[in-house]
């Protein structure tokens, strides 16, 4: 049987830590250090974003991405507020009302558009509908961008300035999901400010996870003020790391170097090449733009079920409506090697 590791593209969650992650949590494991944040990992981390994000920020070390967005946007909707987001957006489908918990009732209200983003006039018409409701609404609050999308498309500089430029007009927060911001970042080619605060970004939940560490993630706040009281909604909602040193020392390790870039360097590449593959095709169809790591492509559905028995692992996406078989997602990693894509490319041509 086939290695599965290497026949998997269900998710980027599925690879392996990356040898200079471990080798930090290795290296913090070597005798005691200060709790809860009061040690040298912890405390070098605000000064090393601040740098990579060129102005002052305040990060907040947390082991999840759920609890990164869902905490991020307690911080900045109120319980009556409406948050906006594509209607497929991570926090829509796939962290069981973590948000609406964490918030104490705000609603989601998702925006839908066929690329996984939302634009101005879809926001600027949903806000006006809020505001001719009165109190029988709720209160527009705040806005939610997924960079790199959950369709794996990336909003490009303009896209991403006129949107939080329609948010701040109509008194907005501007969060951005960024589980796969290095994804996002490598393919548009900027500086991490010019992704994020440049363009109208109040605060981030930047993802580790999902590109090489063991469990990082963090909530960046450019808008410092509105990041009063987090490290009690942190403390209160079990988040606080009595040992925080093990997640900063990977945020640490990912940043400090640049290894974040490469490992999104490399999974993006890998898709790209699986999707140049697929193109050629006949029976296949792209979906989307691939413009990070993710391909969504249309096979027929008897090749999906010779791809599984065949130890192939991804996931069926029916979000995405297909006139003929069906969609299904294909994820890299920067675990994700040439040999890999091949094998795959290889094995649906000879089972097509």
């Amino acid at each position: 049987m086939a290695d599965a590791l290497t026949r998997n593209f269900g998710s980027d969650n599925v690879s392996p830590v990356c040898a200079p992650i471990l080798a930090a949590i290795q290296a913090a494991n070597a005798g005691p250090s200060g709790s809860y944040g009061a040690d040298p990992f912890t405390e070098r981390l605000t000064g090393v974003a601040a740098k990579l994000f060129e102005t002052d920020v305040l990060i907040y070390p947390v082991a999840t991405g759920t609890a990164a967005n869902a905490l991020a946007l307690s911080q900045i909707s109120p319980p009556f507020g409406g948050i906006y987001c594509h209607t497929g957006a991570h926090i829509v489908t796939d962290e069981c009302g973590a948000p609406e918990f964490y918030t104490g009732g705000a609603k989601l209200l998702g925006l839908p558009s066929t690329t996984g983003k939302i634009g101005p006039q879809a926001l600027s018409a949903a806000v006006a509908f809020a505001e001719e409701m009165g109190v029988h609404h709720v209160r527009p609050s705040a806005v939610s961008v997924t960079q790199a999308t959950e369709l794996g498309t990336v909003y490009g500089l303009p896209e991403l300035s006129a949107l939080t430029a329609a948010a701040k007009r109509h008194g907005l927060n501007v969060h951005m999901d960024g589980a796969r911001f290095a994804n996002a970042l490598v393919r548009l080619g900027c500086t991490p400010a010019e992704a994020t605060w440049k363009r109208g970004v109040d605060v981030l939940s930047l993802g580790a996870s999902k590109n090489g560490a063991l469990c990082a993630e963090a909530v960046v706040f450019f808008n410092r003020p509105l990041a009063e009281g987090f490290e009690r909604r942190r403390k209160q909602a079990g988040h606080l790391w009595s040992k925080l040193r093990y997640l900063s020392c990977q945020l640490l390790a990912y940043l400090e170097d640049g290894l974040w870039l490469r490992n999104a360097a490399q999974a993006n590449a890998m898709a790209a090449r699986l999707a140049r593959g697929l193109a050629e095709l006949p029976f296949a169809s792209l979906l989307q733009n691939v413009e990070a790591n993710e391909v969504f492509v249309a096979l027929p559905e008897k090749l999906i079920e010779r791809l599984e028995k065949a130890d192939f692992h991804f996931y069926r996406w029916p979000l995405i409506e297909v006139s003929e078989g069906a969609a299904v997602r294909l994820v890299a990693s920067y675990a994700t090697s040439e040999a890999d894509v091949d094998d795959f490319l290889r094995e649906i041509r000879k089972l097509a």
